[in-house]
């Protein structure tokens, strides 16, 4: 099992990689995450939803992807609240205090998920949410160590150390887990290296020292891999330098939906990209895209608060976008005419 010191540390990549790797020797790969957050879903064969970083890890087995790889998907629809589905279908809508009254029915589904996979693999490669070590959470924990001591599995610990702050944050991990727990993990991977991975090696030792845990692997900055992000925090990445080509602005809503949907975009030969989290980034724009919202009220009022309502009137952009209507299985997206969208009976949204 891969787990993290945080979200967003790279663990759904290894795990695609040892998913991938484990299949070209011949055995039979599963790849499981109990439960994920992502407003990026997949609509499985059976018609259910799941996160889609379980889909690209179970293409990466050579295997169809099925919700019991996700049993519980929360998609953020509002201000502390979620969408709950649970094997591929709606359950309900809560917060946090609610989810965790729930754990008593979603508990089951995790357990059942995971032995479904297991009687039909050889190895289930199984990733970790989060961080395992939040002491307010490891009681009502459904993602980490609880999954690890139920797959009797060893633990691998990423760390991200892109963000700065990896051997503290491993240090600290290991020092907050109940001694049990910590004597799961087997091993460090530290993740997302540039450089020259000898300068490490004094603080590799400090680590080992002090942990009695190996670092098993220094796994370099894979850059440009054009893979699809499950969070919206990827969007806070740099933009990628402009090509001089046509400039499509999207606009990005604090609850923007099926994001990856755009992700074509960045590698299409003269387009330039662009997410506009003010007015002024629609400037010069040859096309506007209002994207699909989890929660389309909430963020008609952000718009209107930022000012987009009367940039598209103020002809900063040549063609304007319309979007989208937003349901549980998919969000999709329409893009009208300038002139359509004056039309009164035009299917765009005005804010």
């Amino acid at each position: 099992m891969l787990q993290a010191t945080g979200s967003h540390a790279g663990k759904t990549v290894l795990v695609a990689g040892l998913c991938r790797l484990l299949a070209r020797r011949g055995l039979r790969v599963r790849p499981f995450k109990s439960q994920n957050m992502s407003l990026n879903a997949h609509v499985a064969a059976d018609g259910g939803e799941m996160g889609w970083a379980q889909v690209m890890q179970a293409e990466a087995a050579g295997v169809p992807a099925r919700v019991e790889m996700n049993p519980i998907l929360l998609k953020p629809c509002a201000e502390a609240r979620s969408q709950v589905i649970l094997l591929g279908r709606v359950l309900r809508e809560a917060d946090a205090v609610g989810y965790y009254r729930l754990t008593p029915r979603l508990w089951p589904a995790v357990r059942r998920s995971y032995e479904t996979l297991a009687r039909e693999a050889d190895v289930v490669v199984i990733e970790g949410a989060g961080s395992p070590a939040e002491p307010n959470l490891m009681r009502r924990d459904l993602a980490n160590m609880r999954v690890a001591r139920l797959a009797r599995a060893p633990v691998l610990m990423v760390g991200d150390i892109d963000r700065g702050g990896v051997f503290a944050s491993l240090l600290g991990t290991m020092i907050l887990l109940p001694p049990a727990d910590r004597r799961r993990v087997r091993g460090f991977l530290i993740n997302k290296f540039r450089g020259d991975a000898s300068l490490l090696r004094p603080a590799v030792r400090d680590l080992v020292r002090r942990t009695r845990t190996p670092v098993v692997g220094v796994v370099p900055f894979l850059p440009r891999l054009g893979l699809p992000e499950e969070d919206s925090v990827a969007l806070d990445a740099a933009a990628p330098p402009a090509r001089g080509g046509l400039r499509v602005a999207v606009v990005r809503l604090p609850h923007i939906a099926n994001f990856t949907d755009f992700t074509p975009l960045e590698a299409e030969p003269g387009v330039d990209l662009v997410y506009a989290e003010e007015p002024t980034g629609l400037t010069d724009a040859g096309l506007v895209v209002l994207p699909g919202s989890k929660d389309t009220i909430a963020d008609l009022r952000a718009l209107k608060v930022r000012g987009f309502a009367a940039a598209p009137a103020a002809g900063s952009c040549s063609v304007s976008a319309a979007a989208t209507r937003c349901s549980a299985a998919r969000s999709r997206t329409r893009i009208t005419s300038r002139a359509a969208a004056r039309r009164p009976d035009s299917d765009c949204c005005r804010c």
